[in-house]
């Protein structure tokens, strides 16, 4: 399949910088499949599309404050974001600008107020802007990111240093039921969950159930190569234990639709699915979905609008279908709903 057939035109004042005043206001767009028309609807009317009985299976990963920045000897700023800690001390990161770093240079990570926190040397250089730090420091590297960093957030939302921003997006960047820390990234469609609006599906009947896929900094890349099939997919870790994938297999069994909540979650579910059942498992996924893949778990997905050329993109469009999906976008565009990661949600049922 050539990359340009997921292209679509988006004005830049479509790209949401801000969330929803509150999360579960957004807007909320359902493509009911297999059916004419469009419904446009808000997030917390979800419960009117979904029937008891329903699963709503969330990614409960917790997004790091892993954005963070340092300066260079010379005085020169540094951006980086935190991957992963490798061993102990030793950060892989991505750094803006790392063609400028040398291998044995040392440079100094700042605190959220602006001041040197802690040195860190430069051991190596790799490819694609990726470096491995050793953090001069005695504390974890969870500890440290949550003195130095910011929430990691997408390149298309332009922000500063400004802490009292800075504290409402470490807030709002995150989904409320969020639990297990590695994320480098959030399952945006959850956030437009609130407590409230869990509890009262709740009390409809639909039955909730968690994965684990820890969001990593490829959700980011647009798919370069000519055609999907020449692309490499990022790998990330994910996990799904047994009470959860037998509430889904108990869910299925008993004539309930699986809906998963972001393509995280379908992402886990699809790797964990074998033949009629979700099996607990734990590791890495490269899984790529694009149309003409058969799903063998999910029934439906809540998503955001997601960049032209993403895998995303291609997930949902393999979902819906292509054709249904890049009209649903044109409507979206036509009514001005806000696009991607703190942006408004469609409903594919």
């Amino acid at each position: 399949m050539r990359t340009d057939e997921l292209d679509y035109e988006l004005l830049s004042e479509l790209i949401a910088q801000r969330p929803a005043r509150v999360r579960s206001e957004a807007r909320l767009l359902v493509l009911e499949r297999g059916r004419d028309g469009l419904i446009d609807s808000r997030f917390d009317e979800i419960g009117e599309f979904l029937r008891g009985g329903d699963c709503l299976v969330l990614n409960d990963t917790k997004v790091l404050a892993a954005r963070f920045f340092a300066r260079r000897g010379s005085g020169g700023k540094v951006e980086c974001l935190f991957l992963e800690e490798v061993s102990g001390g030793f950060w892989e990161v991505t750094v803006k600008g790392a063609r400028r770093l040398r291998v044995s240079e040392v440079i100094y990570l700042k605190d959220a107020e602006g001041r040197d926190f802690c040195e860190a040397e430069v051991v190596e250089k790799k490819d694609e802007g990726k470096c491995l730090l050793r953090v001069v420091a005695e504390s974890s590297a969870e500890a440290i990111l949550e003195r130095i960093g910011f929430a990691p957030l997408p390149p298309y939302i332009k922000r500063g240093t400004d802490l009292e921003q800075a504290a409402r997006d470490r807030a709002r960047y995150q989904t409320v039921y969020a639990a297990r820390r590695g994320a480098v990234a959030a399952p945006t469609a959850g956030l437009h969950f609130t407590d409230e609006l869990i509890e009262r599906l709740r009390g409809r009947g639909i039955i909730f159930a968690y994965v684990t896929l820890h969001v990593g900094e490829g959700t980011f890349r647009p798919v370069t190569a000519e055609t999907l099939e020449e692309h490499a997919m990022h790998e990330e870790r994910f996990s799904i234990d047994a009470e959860n994938a037998g509430v889904i297999n108990a869910v299925r069994a008993q004539g309930g639709r699986v809906i998963a909540v972001g393509t995280t979650s379908v992402r886990v579910l699809e790797t964990a699915a074998a033949a009629v059942k979700v099996e607990a498992m734990s590791g890495t996924t490269k899984l790529f979905i694009t149309p003409g893949y058969r799903f063998k778990v999910v029934d439906g997905m809540v998503t955001n609008f997601h960049l032209p050329r993403s895998t995303l993109l291609a997930l949902v469009g393999a979902f819906a279908g292509l054709e249904e999906t890049l009209a649903a976008y044109r409507h979206a565009i036509e009514r001005r709903y806000r696009f991607y990661s703190y942006g408004d949600a469609m409903l594919i049922i």
